[in-house]
């Protein structure tokens, strides 16, 4: 392993390494939902395959290499470590270098794919065409078959845009900030127009290249990021425009990062993390409008923010107790899954089995339906066996201190939470 980091005529040092992989850290649009890329020649398979110990669609965890190619930057946007003003160490790698580094990882099992990253180097289109130059090399020459996730440059050319879509896997422009007023006031030189312009050109291409059959553009979509609680936007505000780019930009996902203070400089910025939890509970809402048909106005209105004691779900049926009790054995499918404890699994479990049988509570728990939530809201053949009292149930359902206590994950007790864990239903 030493041997590999020791400065050589076309080789990484260790040192360089830390930096550029440590500068990276703070992005975490990187996970992949594999690709259906053609093999040509060479080495390396993306096929359903997931990166940076991110989780594939059939439940394997794996990892990639995530790097900048430079974190030296141009900008001085007021929340980035990698900022202008700020006093860390900079480094930078050249497309060769890059290229040997990755191909070495890779032949030695450490990465299954690699997410390539820039700070904004001398100009976009510079730093973009370096970028290029690397994603090219990797395919054309060295043979690189695995996974590759780029995040573009805004304000880059859009000629070497659609080309380096047409060699990766998939791309990301971050959106960075829910307004364009907080990107006006925390990232003046950026501009909401040069970030939506390339995700709207990226998004048109595609669909042109989907009818076109042509596999190798963009096989895995894009995705974008947002930092939340850095500003003071609203969770409503957050989920609208997340739906928004799910709707106009088909975007594969919209992440969320919680603020994490890099710079205690200004008086723009929060002195203090966020925490997770703001974070988790949009993970949530963004769930239910990709999969569950929720709509944002119906989650939360623009000007909220998102119950922190209750999942997104809950709250929305504590909103709406006319729509409830449900009966399990004659509800359809689209009111099933909108039941606290029951997901997509749960539900077309219950529509299978009630095709044979009136189903029961003990049916229910048989299937792992999360009935603790379930209960509530639902009747089993006619009989109820939750609580009518509304903030009974409220209390039953949210964080309390006893589920706050730290506590050893169990892959034995408690079935039905840590299965929804694992699934993501709610």
């Amino acid at each position: 392993m030493k041997q590999m980091f020791e400065k050589g005529e076309n080789m990484i040092d260790q040192n360089t390494l830390k930096i550029l992989t440590d500068s990276a850290k703070y992005d975490v649009s990187c996970s992949s939902s594999g690709s259906e890329r053609k093999r040509d020649f060479g080495i390396g398979n993306c096929h359903m395959a997931g990166i940076c110990h991110s989780f594939t669609q059939d439940g394997r965890c794996i990892s990639l290499l995530k790097i900048l190619m430079s974190n030296k930057c141009v900008y001085d946007c007021l929340y980035c470590v990698n900022r202008r003003s700020n006093d860390v160490p900079r480094a930078s790698a050249n497309p060769k270098d890059l290229c040997e580094l990755i191909m070495d990882f890779y032949k030695r099992n450490y990465i299954e794919g690699v997410f390539l990253s820039s700070a904004v180097d001398k100009s976009p289109n510079e730093t973009m065409e370096r970028l290029l130059d690397t994603v090219i090399m990797l395919r054309k020459v060295y043979g690189f078959n695995g996974y590759i996730h780029l995040k573009g440059i805004p304000s880059a050319d859009r000629l070497m845009v659609m080309r380096a879509a047409s060699f990766v896997d998939r791309m990301s422009f971050n959106i960075e900030l829910p307004s364009e007023k907080s990107l006006k006031l925390l990232a003046p030189q950026k501009s909401k127009n040069a970030i939506i312009r390339p995700m709207r050109e990226l998004s048109s291409e595609y669909l042109i290249a989907k009818e076109e059959k042509r596999k190798h553009f963009l096989p895995a979509g894009q995705t974008t990021q947002m930092i939340v609680g850095a500003s003071d936007e609203s969770d409503g505000k957050v989920l609208k425009l997340t739906e928004s780019l799910y709707s106009f930009y088909k975007l594969k996902r919209v992440y969320f990062s919680s603020y994490v203070p890099t710079n205690y400089d200004t008086n723009l910025l929060p002195k203090t993390s966020v925490g997770l939890l703001k974070e988790h509970r949009l993970y949530q809402a963004d769930w239910l409008l990709r999969f569950y048909g929720f709509s944002a106005s119906e989650l939360i209105s623009e000007d909220e923010d998102l119950d922190p004691m209750l999942d997104p779900k809950c709250a929305w049926a504590l909103k709406h107790p006319e729509l409830f009790p449900v009966e399990v054995n004659t509800a359809p499918p689209e009111v099933l899954v909108r039941v606290p404890g029951i997901g997509i699994k749960g539900a077309n479990k219950i529509i299978m089995a009630r095709r044979y049988t009136k189903l029961t509570l003990e049916d229910l728990v048989k299937m792992r339906i999360v009935t603790k939530r379930a209960i509530h809201f639902i009747t089993a053949n006619g009989k109820f066996f939750g609580k009518e009292h509304l903030p009974t149930v409220r209390l039953l359902l949210s964080l309390n201190d006893k589920a706050l206590e730290p506590k050893q994950m169990s892959m034995f007790s408690d079935q039905e939470t840590t299965l929804s864990l694992i699934t993501g239903e709610l």
